[in-house]
């Protein structure tokens, strides 16, 4: 581990900063600082400051901006504390930054490169870090929960989380209360993982607590009765598949009851009865459940999808907030998971209020109150009809937000299919593969208004008092709407697409906003020509943190422009079709696909192969993947591949190269 404190004289300005903690995270009104993922506890992602308003946001502009060299991955929510920005990207590397300034403070490095390992492949990059009494407290995509100093960034204590010899990893946020820190981990779509969270001390790192998702080998016992129950409903020997279940972003503390809300992943593996072969409904797999923020207890659950078959998970994030239900105020939980319904449970008991589509669901055709079950279509499961939303969700993990003075909850929708396969009939989805930013009401179940956005996948969002929702686009734009009529009413040209959510907060009386830009996670990742498209490449655009005021009058730094991938062919390599046909597969199971794009076709996470020079040479090509050379970039060590398992990957990336090159 490496920190750089670059700013000590600075750093000092802030040493008798007060000591933050969970009375001040609760605070609802005081919007001077952004001390968690969420701003407060609530998670609502909204800021009671209103010196920017729907009236005055066309003044806003640029402050200063702060370049990020060898960042590929943005999808991050900052955190503002005292007028000291923090943020966690790519490698889990943590800054620290003047607010005023825009100076560099202090930057750590965990060095995950030298310990990942496996777990390298399946991280797409860190979403946030937690706040508590001076600390800043960062999870590494390894799975290290790590203190730091946040006056100088010198580590205080670490704690490996998970295993060191799996694909466990993580990338969400942890989350601080009652003097503990919570974190969850993923990687149940990539091996045998057991999903649970475990509680620390937030002094000393002594492991509190741990609530395990799903249920264990019986003849070992269960670690509690809640495990026990979730038991009767999985048959065969699940355990010896993990069972999955992994909370890799949503939790949420509720000082109101002094519970944590998580909710819960996919099975591992992903398909039913291939898990649980007799049936069952498989608990506690895509569902939120209720603890005890002390003791880790169990205290409720509300299972979203029963049967979990299609990665339709429970981990979006969570809001809470108190509504008024048929005239009576209720202490409420809110989730757009990925299957398309928005839920609003009772965070009391955890009844189910209401369960809303909030774009097209063929899988199911509504939501049962009374039992809480889905209604679901037959012919999806029958394999007869197309799967909407696909797995991507109608919702990812780009952060919602809710606004107290307009009663909304603005989403981040994606409207998208599976795709048809072995017969299926293809669904009637207008506006295929889209995205909008959706204003809901939660109390009258319904949809207030709706933009169309840019691209398969746009940023988080943040709401204001000053009636206003921002949020960064893929096509590079950072943009702010009515929070009541959806206009929009400013727009500044970035240059580079938008994953994370912006933050607001107040430094010498003056309202700012910041927000992390550059491309990142599944979007950047996965997304293939749905997000190269807009032209962010690997390498060529550089992130930046940028903070906006009012009159700001700082002209943005130059921008490379947007860049297709051109491929690159060596026409005396003769492909072997079945080799290439191989190495597909091999490319899929070592998970390349997962940053170099579908097919190939890479945004800015990556190198794009089909335009790179190393496959070029069988020699350049295995020191970079099998012996590790740019291991330190972020490209993982395949040390078990064999070499024809490398040539048959070069066979498939000349592939399509060819396949894709330019036709004149």
């Amino acid at each position: 581990m490496r920190y750089i404190s670059i700013g000590m004289a600075l750093a000092l300005t802030w040493q008798l900063a007060a000591a933050y903690d969970g009375k001040d995270i609760a605070n609802e009104s005081d919007g001077k600082n952004w001390l968690a993922y969420g701003r407060t506890y609530s998670e609502q992602h909204y800021t009671p400051l209103k010196q920017v308003t729907s009236g005055n946001v066309s003044r806003l502009g640029l402050a200063w901006s702060l370049d990020l060299p060898n960042v590929h991955n943005g999808l991050t929510v900052p955190l503002a504390v005292d007028g000291v920005i923090y943020f966690t990207v790519d490698q889990s590397w943590v800054h620290a930054v003047d607010a005023r300034t825009g100076k560099l403070l202090w930057r750590f490095d965990p060095e995950v490169y030298k310990v990942g390992g496996k777990k390298l492949p399946f991280s797409w990059g860190p979403r946030g870090i937690a706040y508590w009494k001076n600390k800043i407290y960062v999870a590494t995509l390894d799975g290290r929960l790590i203190a730091l100093d946040a006056r100088t960034g010198k580590p205080l204590w670490s704690q490996q989380t998970v295993p060191t010899d799996d694909a466990a990893n993580i990338t969400g946020a942890p989350r601080v209360f009652n003097g503990k820190v919570l974190i969850g981990h993923g990687g149940a779509d990539y091996g045998p993982i057991r999903g649970y969270v475990t509680a620390y001390d937030a002094e000393t790192g002594k492991q509190s607590w741990r609530f395990y998702i799903v249920p264990g080998d019986p003849a070992k016992g269960f670690e509690s009765k809640a495990m026990e129950m979730a038991a009767k409903t999985w048959t065969g020997e699940w355990w010896k598949k993990g069972g999955g279940g992994t909370v890799w972003n949503a939790m949420t503390y509720d000082p109101e009851l002094n519970r944590v809300y998580l909710g819960t992943g996919n099975g591992q593996p992903h398909e039913w009865k291939a898990r649980s072969p007799g049936g069952g409904d498989n608990l506690f797999l895509s569902s939120i459940v209720a603890l005890n923020a002390d003791t880790g207890e169990y205290v409720w659950h509300y299972q979203v999808d029963p049967r979990n078959d299609w990665d339709y998970n429970a981990d979006m994030d969570m809001t809470t907030a108190t509504v008024s239900i048929d005239g009576k105020p209720r202490k409420v939980l809110m989730q757009a998971p990925k299957n398309g319904f928005l839920y609003v449970i009772d965070r009391e008991n955890g009844k189910l209020l209401s369960a809303e589509k909030i774009d097209y669901a063929t899988w199911a055709d509504r939501i049962d109150l009374k039992t809480g079950a889905p209604v679901e279509n037959p012919d999806v499961r029958a394999g007869k009809l197309e799967l909407v939303p696909s797995a991507v969700g109608a919702h990812s993990v780009q952060a919602q937000a809710f606004s107290p003075q307009t009663g909304l909850l603005y989403l981040p929708t994606i409207r998208t299919g599976s795709g048809t396969r072995n017969g299926e009939k293809r669904a009637d989805l207008p506006d295929r593969d889209s995205t909008r930013l959706q204003a809901w009401d939660p109390v009258a179940r319904k949809e207030t208004w709706s933009v169309k956005t840019p691209g398969t996948s746009n940023g988080g969002l943040m709401a204001t008092a000053g009636n206003l929702v921002f949020e960064g686009m893929s096509d590079g734009t950072f943009n702010a709407f009515d929070a009541r009529t959806g206009r929009k009413l400013w727009t500044f040209d970035v240059h580079f697409g938008m994953a994370g959510a912006p933050i607001s907060y107040e430094v010498d009386g003056k309202q700012y906003v910041s927000i992390v830009a550059g491309w990142g996670g599944g979007g950047a990742g996965v997304g293939g020509a749905s997000t190269a498209k807009f032209g962010w490449r690997y390498g060529h655009q550089v992130h930046r943190l940028l903070t906006f005021v009012l009159d700001g009058k700082t002209p943005l730094p130059p921008q490379a422009p947007p860049d297709l991938a051109v491929p690159v062919d060596d026409p005396q390599f003769v492909i072997d079709p079945k080799r290439a046909q191989a190495g597909n597969a091999v490319a899929f199971r070592e998970m390349c696909v997962g940053c170099h794009g579908a097919v190939l076709i890479a945004s800015s996470y990556a190198p794009d192969l089909r335009a790179s020079g190393v496959p070029l040479s069988a020699e350049a090509f295995r020191d970079v993947v099998k012996n590790g050379s740019r291991l330190a970039r972020g490209m993982p060590k395949y040390a078990d591949l064999s070499d024809d398992d490398l040539e048959s990957l070069r066979h498939f990336i000349r592939q399509r190269a060819r396949d894709t090159m330019p036709r004149h």
